[in-house]
């Protein structure tokens, strides 16, 4: 006959109440998790109960005291096999003698569990809120080619992707880092923050200018190429507030502070224009003398430049003539004064694995993971080398490459 005997109070019932004061979590989520941890101690001691009972324990919240009853089982689930209902008139306390210590044990380790889960979906509930927020944090570890960073209440999870291009990150580096999003994986839910997000910048001038804080200057557009260069265009909602200068400050403080939280990235800050043709001249700057032709159906501008401007409205590696297409929308073709075409763009950067010979989709991949460089590859061979979506000749491929410059061979 099953003993009819309470089991020993343990200290985590007398504890709950303080438990759930100092993690701020709900007292009934800790006094579920021991009765779950109670059936599953006694299924774990009884070894295989009658599966036509259900079992379940009467806990009494002010003394701890438990008693666990099987009850005949009226209804259940035939695709799952849920228990649906029972029939509680009929429970029986089965409570087995000297389950006290056994069941006390178990219980401790399902309940830390439980309360570790809790703390954590009331972390990720609290992130959650504050997406699209900056926060500033320290690298607590290297996770391959991930970065874990401290958040505060929670670690930040920042991927390849999210990192800024030829930014190198060490043990306890203090950096600012945009709360992406929650992100649902294997290892649970992650919160993603980035280095690489174009937001990180507008949300970086909102921490140092006053004017954009307030709305009264306004960033109306962004274009990034994270650790290399941004533009932004901008424009006073307030009579009398310049906006560029208000974003620049006294002897360049403020934009100062966004280059130096950005490892030095370039910003351009240009102004707004209602006329589409002087906007477009102010996002090639620095060069000048242009001759701007839209046609607004195609959504296409031509610019002819000087000879001697050509390579200033194209930029190193067609960059300026690529961000300034990002930040109109235009699709953007440059040609001298003699007529020659020098560059077209649609806003589609250039990369250096364009060069490699791979397929279209596994290019798309690599982006996608901003993996455009040689010195990506190398660097993060573990993120991409097992990629199921990427060809096994495009693989080979990239790990020829990969080889030629680690033996020195890459020119």
């Amino acid at each position: 006959m099953p003993s009819t005997q309470s089991i020993v109070r343990t200290d985590f019932a007398a504890a709950v109440i303080q438990i759930a004061e100092e993690r701020k979590i709900e007292a009934e989520d800790i006094y579920e998790a021991i009765r779950q941890a109670l059936v599953s101690a006694y299924r774990k001691q009884m070894g295989d109960p009658d599966s036509s009972f259900h079992y379940f324990v009467e806990l009494d919240k002010e003394t701890g005291a438990a008693k666990i009853f099987q009850a005949p089982i009226t209804k259940i689930d035939e695709e799952s096999e849920e228990v649906l209902e029972w029939d509680e008139k009929k429970a029986e306390d089965v409570t087995p003698a000297g389950f006290g210590r056994i069941a006390a044990q178990t219980a401790k380790q399902v309940i830390l569990q439980k309360i570790r889960l809790t703390e954590r979906d009331t972390v990720i509930a609290a992130y959650r809120e504050r997406i699209g927020e900056v926060i500033t944090g320290q690298v607590l570890r290297m996770q391959g080619p991930n970065v874990i960073i401290d958040i505060g209440r929670g670690q930040g999870f920042m991927p390849p992707e999210e990192q800024m291009r030829g930014e190198f990150y060490r043990l306890n580096q203090r950096m600012a880092v945009l709360v992406k999003g929650i992100e649902e994986n294997n290892r649970g839910q992650q919160i993603i923050v980035s280095r690489s997000d174009a937001r990180l910048v507008m949300k970086l001038f909102e921490r140092e200018v006053p004017e954009v804080a307030t709305g009264a200057v306004e960033i109306t557009a962004i274009a990034r190429e994270a650790g290399v260069r941004t533009k932004l265009i901008v424009r006073s909602v307030q009579s009398g507030v310049d906006p560029v200068g208000s974003c620049v400050g006294q002897r360049g403080v403020r934009v100062q502070k966004v280059i130096e939280e950005l490892n030095n990235e370039k910003v351009d800050i240009i102004p707004f224009a209602e006329d589409n043709v002087q906007l477009l001249k102010a996002t090639l700057a620095p060069a000048e003398s242009l001759v701007v032709e839209i046609d607004e159906k195609k959504k296409m501008v031509i610019v002819t430049a000087p000879d001697d401007q050509l390579s200033l409205v194209i930029g190193r590696g067609g960059q300026n003539v690529r961000l300034a297409a990002k930040l109109t929308g235009y699709q953007i073709t440059v040609k001298s004064a003699t007529g020659k075409v020098e560059s077209a763009v649609t806003g589609e950067e250039e990369h250096e694995i364009d060069t490699f010979g791979i397929t279209d989709d596994t290019r798309e991949i690599l982006i996608q993971y901003k993996l455009t460089t040689l010195n990506d590859l190398v660097r993060f061979r573990d993120k991409w080398v097992d990629m199921e979506e990427i060809a096994d000749s495009d693989r080979q491929i990239l790990l020829d490459k990969v080889t030629e410059y680690l033996n020195g061979d890459e020119k």
